[in-house]
């Protein structure tokens, strides 16, 4: 059973969400937020966050269908980094000039499947 999970706003570049989700798209969930948990990377919690929501809205999604739930049989079927909306700041500069800093924000969505759906699908 598939489930999804997203995280909107987020005060991380877009650019730098997508190295670290790169990092995690196609391997088993628990690996995942293992890989996560001791990146480097600022953006890597927020997504961790995400990663962990996704397993748990499928533990849910399981106990309501009455299935059986193993954390080890999901890994994350998709993992992507949209744009959100971009806060514009401006900061003095020199000879009375004003020059524009862009905030920029993300939307972070992870999907997480068993093993076996995923690969019947195709």
């Amino acid at each position: 059973m598939e489930a999804k999970a997203q995280a909107r706003f987020v005060r991380v570049t877009p650019q730098k969400a997508r190295r670290v989700v790169d990092l995690i798209r196609g391997k088993q969930a628990s690996e995942a937020v293992a890989v996560l948990k001791f990146a480097p990377q600022a953006a890597s919690e927020p997504v961790r966050k995400v990663v962990e929501s996704a397993v748990a809205n499928a533990r849910v999604k399981a106990d309501r269908a009455s299935e059986r739930f193993d954390e080890s049989d999901y890994f994350v079927a998709e993992a992507y980094v949209d744009e959100g909306p971009t806060l514009k700041r401006f900061r003095p500069r020199a000879q009375g000039r004003a020059s524009r800093i862009l905030k920029r924000t993300s939307h972070i969505t992870v999907v997480v499947a068993p093993r076996e759906q995923k690969e019947g699908a195709r």
